[in-house]
């Protein structure tokens, strides 16, 4: 599915979510931006947009994006060749899963995701995954869709995500299942206190949440101590 979407994925993020995740991905660089990184895992890297904010904002010595769709990873390494010149950080995309990491044990200082945690086939083995290639006080930093708590807004939202986002997904990636996909995942997922719970028995202390924009996506942030 990832892959039949992957040649309008960018553009369909921006448009259907009327640029807003761009912020979100700003704030999220910030929260990983706190622990000084040096090496830094991104997990479900997609077509690497997290990655290059990461790379210009924070400059770490080495960003390792992972991704199980090959032509997601295809996307990011054209866009990574198209900005070489211009990246102050070494930037490495390679086919992944994040549930079963390729890495040594304590490999890196910070893991990130942005959209991609709420797809993992087992939630709680891949968080354990992350936890297991962080290094002591490590960070992890995960951006994920939730749902709206206000009762008006949660309406017009749903309105929104059920109806409208999966018409002009389907119209513009031409795949008839991805679009409808997005909202059932989003709806199906533990957000909030109930995804802590899953980041706290994979072993992170310190963690946190914050709704952002109304709640369409929540911030969320642990520790490995």
């Amino acid at each position: 599915m990832f892959n039949n979407i992957a040649h309008k994925y960018d553009f369909l993020n921006h448009f259907l979510s009327m640029g807003i995740d761009k912020n979100w991905r700003k704030k999220a660089i910030k929260e990983v931006a706190q622990v000084h990184p040096s090496s830094i895992l991104d997990i479900a890297t997609g077509t690497g947009d997290l990655a290059f904010v990461a790379a210009s904002k924070i400059k770490p010595q080495k960003i390792t994006g992972i991704d199980i769709s090959e032509e997601m990873l295809a996307i990011a390494k054209q866009k990574l060749n198209s900005r070489k010149n211009t990246l102050s950080t070494q930037i490495i995309f390679e086919k992944g899963d994040s549930e079963n990491l390729q890495f040594a044990s304590e490999s890196f200082d910070a893991a990130m995701a942005a959209f991609g945690v709420r797809n993992f086939e087992d939630l709680d083995k891949g968080l354990s995954e992350i936890f297991r290639v962080l290094k002591p006080g490590g960070k992890v930093v995960i951006l994920e869709f939730s749902k709206p708590k206000n009762y008006l807004f949660k309406k017009i939202y749903n309105f929104y995500f059920f109806k409208i986002l999966p018409f002009f997904g389907k119209l513009f990636s031409k795949d008839n299942n991805a679009y409808n996909y997005l909202p059932e995942s989003v709806n199906a997922f533990p957000d909030g206190t109930e995804f802590l719970n899953h980041l706290s028995n994979a072993g992170f202390n310190q963690v946190a949440f914050k709704p952002l924009t109304f709640g369409i996506a929540t911030l969320y942030k642990g520790i490995k101590v």
